[in-house]
C-alpha cells in the first residue's frame, strides 16, 4: 500500500511539473523563440570530483542533463541544438581519459539510435560535425550510422561538435574552397565569404541565437568563433550536470530582450558580405 501511495505521489508531482513547464513555455512563446541554441558542456569532471565519483560517472550525469534540455528545447520550439562534446585539444589529455570518453560516446550514440529512443520519440535528426577521422573507428562508424538512420527526421536537429575546433573548421573550409575552385578551373577567382560558409562543418545549421556555457566561464574555447559574432552569450555559474530548465528560460528571456538588436546586426552583416 505504501509503495502504491508513493507511486501516486510521484505521478501527481510529475503531472504538475509538466503542466507548469507547458504553461511557462506558452508564456515564453508570446515573444520570439530562438531557432538555434548552442551549449558548451563545461564542468562534467569537476562535478564528478565535487560528488566524489569517477570522471566517467560525471559524464553520464552530464548526458542526462543534455537529454533534459533537449526535451525542453523541443517543447519550446527550438529547431537546432548544438553541443560541444569533444575538442581536438582534448585529445591531448591522458590516453585513458580519452579512451573512457570514446567508449562512453559510443555507448550513448548506440543507445540514442535504438528504435524506442528519444530521437524517434521527438523526431530528432543527428549531425556530427568536426574532423571525424580523428575519432576512434567504432565511434565514427556509430556516428555515421546515427546520421543515416535519423536523416528523415525534421522536428529538431541535434548537432554534435566532436573532434572540433573553429580554427580547424575555418582552415578546412578555406582548403575546400580552393580545391573546389581549382577543380572547376577557377584558380584566379577570389574566395568569397559565402564560399567559406558553404564549406563549413556548421553549414548544417543557421548561426546560433544563444550560446550557453556552464561553470561561469566566458571563454569560447575555439567553439563557433565564426558563427557567434551576433549571438547572445550566457554563462551560468553551475556545472553542466547541474544545468536546468530555469537556466534555459533565463537565456531565452534575455534573448527576447535583445533579439531585435541582434536581428538588425545580422542583417547588416549579411548585406556587407553581398
Amino acid at each position: 500500500m505504501e509503495k502504491q501511495s508513493n507511486s501516486l505521489v510521484v505521478r501527481l508531482v510529475g503531472s504538475l511539473v509538466g503542466y507548469m513547464r507547458r504553461f511557462l513555455f506558452r508564456f515564453l512563446s508570446v515573444g520570439p523563440i530562438p531557432c538555434h541554441v548552442a551549449f558548451i558542456l563545461d564542468g562534467n569532471r569537476r562535478y564528478a570530483r565535487k560528488w566524489k565519483m569517477d570522471d566517467r560517472m560525471g559524464y553520464k550525469v552530464g548526458f542526462l542533463a543534455l537529454m533534459r534540455l533537449m526535451r525542453c528545447c523541443h517543447e519550446l520550439g527550438v529547431k537546432y541544438i548544438t553541443v560541444y562534446v569533444f575538442s581536438i585539444e582534448n585529445f591531448k589529455r591522458r590516453p585513458e581519459e580519452v579512451q573512457n570518453v570514446m567508449e562512453l560516446m559510443l555507448e550513448k550514440i548506440e543507445g540514442l539510435i535504438k528504435e524506442e529512443g528519444i530521437l524517434n520519440q521527438y523526431g530528432v535528426r543527428m549531425e556530427f560535425v568536426g574532423n571525424l577521422k580523428l575519432l576512434a573507428e567504432p565511434v565514427r562508424i556509430a556516428a555515421e550510422k546515427a546520421m543515416r538512420l535519423t536523416a528523415h527526421h525534421k522536428s529538431l536537429v541535434l548537432v554534435v561538435a566532436v573532434a572540433y575546433t573553429s580554427t580547424d573548421e575555418i582552415t578546412h573550409a578555406a582548403q575546400e574552397c580552393c580545391q573546389d575552385k581549382a577543380a572547376h578551373g577557377n584558380q584566379q577567382q577570389l574566395v568569397e565569404v559565402a564560399d567559406v560558409e558553404r564549406h563549413m562543418y556548421m553549414a548544417v545549421a543557421p548561426d546560433p541565437d544563444i550560446l550557453l556555457r556552464t561553470s561561469g566561464e566566458t571563454r569560447l574555447s575555439n567553439f563557433l568563433l565564426w558563427q557567434t559574432s551576433n549571438s547572445l552569450l550566457y554563462s551560468p555559474a553551475v556545472l553542466w550536470p547541474e544545468v536546468g530548465l530555469h537556466h534555459l528560460v533565463w537565456a531565452v528571456l534575455n534573448f527576447q530582450r535583445v533579439q531585435s538588436y541582434l536581428h538588425k546586426r545580422r542583417n547588416c552583416l549579411y548585406l556587407s558580405t553581398q
